[in-house]
């Protein structure tokens, strides 16, 4: 019988992964800046167009606006995290499924322990 199992992709903190996490973030804070400014530009489109009511219009893009500074305020956060992060460390990346085998015979603790894919530089070091 096969069984689907949760696995835990980590990464090995390595000098070239610190550089492209870093990397990741600061291009998804950049986007979230471009998003507030097309927002700013939108409302004041919105604004000047009298169509609608000038506090809902103002509400609206100001919630928008709010939840991508919270973003970019978390992004900002993880970066100094990164940064303090030793070498050698290990990150989750995300979490994968894997089909497991069961078979007449085998331990219980052993197939349902947890598991995990170790990786460094793009490449598999250990499965655990």
């Amino acid at each position: 019988m096969k069984l689907i199992q949760t696995v835990e992709v980590r990464q090995i903190v390595t000098e070239r992964s610190k550089r492209e996490l870093a990397a990741a973030f600061l291009a998804r804070k950049q986007q979230l800046e471009r998003e507030c400014d097309q927002l700013r530009f939108e409302q004041k489109r919105m604004e000047k167009s009298g169509n609608y009511p000038p506090a809902l219009v103002k509400q609206y893009f100001a919630k928008e606006i709010d939840e991508r500074m919270e973003k970019m305020k978390l992004l900002e956060f993880q970066l100094e995290q990164l940064h303090m992060l030793p070498l050698g460390s290990e990150l989750k990346e995300r979490e994968v499924e894997a089909l497991v085998e069961v078979n007449i015979g085998d331990r219980w603790e052993e197939v349902t322990k947890t598991r995990a894919i170790i990786i460094e530089d793009g490449v598999v070091k250990e499965i655990r």
